[in-house]
């Protein structure tokens, strides 16, 4: 699966930034994100009963419906105009991409408020100084913000949301900036094996990690916890320990998004194609609870795992990457990850015997005995399968697992040492990487 950019591009690019609201202006955007939800809802509710009925409902018949219910509704015209419409246009493509039924709600009690500005036109930026910028939002008037970087580019649109407390503004900027039709360095390939050890080890033996959340951390939030579950529902301590909870949690959010994009930029700057295994995050970290009728096994140990995928950021970097090519004209391929840590880079063998530990990879086959980190090896068999969405089972039949190993159909038996896709798959790579 290729995820890279056209290759001649504009790049649009985002700069976030601290604002610092009066009273009045806090609970403005505050009213705006509560207007906005409700749109959401109501909205999605609406094209989930056209649904229910065989038909279909769309951006525009909502959108002028909306303009009706503002005479009906006084309370609508709080919001800006076109925030209420880009809701209504996010809601449309959100049902396209994902269908209109697994589509969530937006949860006054979970949903960060948040609402978006679509027209560039309207929207001024001036600096004020060293330190302090500010910005005029329609509705908003002008709101002082925290210059911590340049915006360096032409504003398309601004997006104002809350998170920990606190309230920041996006700009969308087009920074002049074109995907190169060609890398710098033409033919550099690197495979990365994302781990729960460590974050990611790259197929030239480079480890990527570091902690996110300090001890200190770590044993305050763990006793937030265990204040927020003695604490009665809905009153004004629980709400002052969801703060605090969420404002240890947005540093360590922010320390593994600054990691990511460091990572990110360093891999693209050398490598003009990125191979990443292609994992499902979401059905990986699922529960392991399941029903009142049929209890999960092994509940705890799941939980942990689960923990470790995300605290160490799979997607994220994953975004990052496919975010950092646009500027060096990398590639990133998804490839299919299967027993890529049972597999040789040297020599193809695959066995399950081969990985010895957890970071220790020793080839079982006699004429090999390639010795090497198991996380590197991995990584190595990513880039050998660059520019293939590689399957160990070809079709899958009904009742087949999909970690089987195919069988070969003269011998009977499965195919041991080097596949014969093998070779192609590493001829492969110098056709996407020049």
């Amino acid at each position: 699966m290729d995820t890279s950019l056209g290759r001649g591009a504009s790049v649009l690019s985002g700069r976030k930034y601290r604002l610092e609201l009066t009273t009045e202006q806090a609970g403005q955007c505050q009213e705006f994100a509560d207007i906005c939800r409700s749109v959401w809802n109501t909205g999605l509710e609406q094209r989930r009963e056209y649904r229910r009925r065989g038909a279909w409902m769309d951006y525009v018949p909502q959108a002028a419906e909306l303009a009706a219910a503002k005479h009906d509704h006084p309370w609508l015209k709080a919001a800006p105009s076109h925030a209420l419409q880009q809701t209504l246009r996010d809601l449309d493509r959100a049902c396209r991409e994902h269908g209109t039924f697994r589509v969530r709600w937006r949860s006054k009690a979970r949903w960060a408020p948040s609402f978006r500005f679509p027209a560039g036109t309207l929207i001024a930026v001036e600096r004020m100084g060293r330190k302090w910028g500010r910005v005029k939002l329609p509705k908003l008037g002008w709101v002082r913000f925290r210059w911590s970087r340049p915006l360096g580019g032409e504003i398309r649109s601004a997006t104002v949301s809350r998170k920990a407390g606190r309230w920041f503004v996006s700009f969308l900027v087009e920074d002049g900036a074109v995907t190169p039709e060609r890398h710098a360095a033409p033919g550099t390939v690197v495979g990365i094996d994302r781990g729960v050890r460590t974050a990611a080890v790259t197929s030239d033996g480079d480890f990527y990690d570091r902690p996110f959340i300090t001890a200190g951390e770590a044993t305050r939030y763990r006793r937030l916890q265990q204040r927020h579950s003695r604490s009665a529902p809905g009153s004004a301590n629980r709400a002052k320990i969801v703060t605090a909870m969420n404002a240890i949690m947005t540093r360590v959010a922010d320390r593994r998004g600054d990691f990511c994009a460091r990572t990110a930029a360093r891999i693209v700057k050398r490598n003009a194609l990125v191979v990443l295994e292609d994992l499902r995050i979401r059905g990986m970290t699922a529960s392991a609870a399941g029903t009142p009728t049929e209890p999960g096994r092994r509940v705890a140990q799941k939980r942990g795992l689960n923990r470790a995928i995300l605290d160490k950021g799979w997607h994220r970097l994953e975004l990052a990457l496919t975010g950092a090519a646009r500027y060096t004209g990398t590639t990133v391929v998804k490839v299919d990850p299967a027993y890529t840590s049972q597999r040789c880079s040297a020599c193809g063998f695959m066995s399950e015997g081969n990985r010895e530990s957890q970071a220790v990879f020793r080839c079982k086959n006699p004429g090999c005995g390639h010795l090497e980190h198991a996380d590197v090896n991995a990584a190595k068999n990513l880039r050998n399968a660059a520019g293939h969405v590689v399957s160990a089972c070809g079709d899958l039949g009904i009742g087949r697992s999909a970690k089987q190993e195919p069988v070969s159909r003269a011998t009977g038996r499965k195919p041991h040492g080097e596949s014969s896709s093998f070779e192609a798959r590493r001829k492969s790579i110098r056709r996407l990487a020049s």
